[in-house]
């Protein structure tokens, strides 16, 4: 028998897997503390009984390697998982796909007097001591937004009625039922998980960026911009119009293609104030084999394929919290290559401030 894993993660301390084991009978709770994984030290509770782990290397997929996957497979049945506040639900489902595990759910804790301010913020994991290794460099924004966006339900801590967190989770999480602590009844709240949720899977770097019809009018401040364009961006204009990205802005995901890499598709991903470029790969346009390349992929390329560009395109999907949309599309807009540059374009040598940035893209 395969086990049945519900995760159940958030930045602030909450007894809210507590409350979803005590609703799910013969069910098991653990729990990992990673507090002092640098040392390569983790702590384990399952069912309240306490285990020291050390570890040879101090680090998180260490940790799911050699402890949690094993440990999961070993129960099986239905398992809920605490995650520790330093770790992202989609990085664990990641690692859970070598292993005979389905995920239920993931149930993101959000605490109404704190997130938006954090997911915001440019504060590091290592700046609140919660870093889950030595040279963890995430900000905190990027933690708490990730635990929100991957999330099938979310849960509502603290004091407060702030509209505007509401906003910003509509378009954040669209799909995910929200419920306070203070009235949380967990069968019915895993029941509202409507029956597209993500529950664990995985978005296609080229598939569809806008996911279970976020609201496009605004909002209390927040937003959602949608910019596509078929030319490339400049490479350093595109670098400098990047801050527009990170100011007042929630959450920044999506492809661009600039002109000194014409086969590479880039990812960029922001949260508050931080930022990561990643490599995708190659656009199908650069590549003559098609016979390894997923039918949807395929499907979507080809709907759209230009005699020109073939599949390359600019799509990025922008949920801003205080941020004008006009001056993010102006400033992205104003970054693409002129007509005279697209003229000349084999000939004209671009510094490229993003050839040395980007690693192939990779999870934890």
């Amino acid at each position: 028998m395969g086990t049945e894993v519900l995760l159940v993660a958030g930045l602030a301390q909450h007894d809210v897997a507590e409350e979803v084991w005590r609703a799910s009978p013969g069910s098991v709770l653990v729990r990992h503390d990673l507090r002092d994984l640098a040392q390569g030290v983790v702590r384990r509770w399952v069912d309240g009984r306490l285990t020291v782990l050390e570890l040879a290397h101090g680090c998180v997929s260490c940790t799911l390697r050699l402890d949690l996957l094993p440990l999961l497979e070993r129960l099986g049945g239905r398992v809920v998982v605490h995650l520790d506040p330093a770790l992202e639900p989609e990085a664990v489902c990641f690692a859970l796909r070598e292993v005979d595990v389905r995920v239920e759910a993931v149930i993101t804790v959000v605490d109404r007097e704190t997130w938006l301010a954090d997911a915001t913020g440019e504060d590091t994991m290592h700046d609140r001591g919660l870093g889950a290794a030595e040279g963890d460099e995430r900000t905190v924004a990027q933690v708490v937004v990730g635990q929100a966006e991957f999330a099938d339900a979310i849960v509502l801590t603290g004091a407060g009625d702030d509209p505007a967190l509401g906003a910003v989770l509509d378009r954040l999480s669209p799909l995910a039922p929200r419920r306070r602590r203070d009235a949380l009844d967990v069968p019915e709240l895993l029941a509202a998980i409507p029956d597209d949720a993500r529950r664990g899977r995985f978005d296609d770097g080229f598939g569809a960026l806008l996911h279970g019809q976020p609201p496009l009018r605004p909002a209390h401040g927040a937003a959602v911009v949608h910019f596509t364009e078929r030319r490339p961006f400049h490479p350093m204009r595109l670098h400098q119009a990047i801050d527009v990205l990170l100011d007042g802005v929630v959450r920044t995901r999506g492809r661009v293609w600039v002109a000194s890499q014409p086969d590479v598709a880039l990812w960029l991903e922001s949260a508050g104030g931080g930022l990561n470029v990643g490599n995708l790969g190659p656009w199908l346009a650069a590549v003559d084999d098609w016979s390894e390349v997923p039918a949807e992929r395929q499907a979507a390329a080809s709907a759209v394929w230009d005699p020109y560009y073939g599949d390359r395109s600019q799509e990025l999907v922008v949920i801003t919290r205080a941020a004008a949309p006009d001056e993010i599309t102006a400033a992205l807009r104003e970054a693409l290559v002129t007509d005279e540059e697209l003229a000349l374009i084999d000939e004209l040598e671009f510094v490229d401030p993003f050839a040395e940035w980007h690693d192939e893209m990779e999870e934890l």
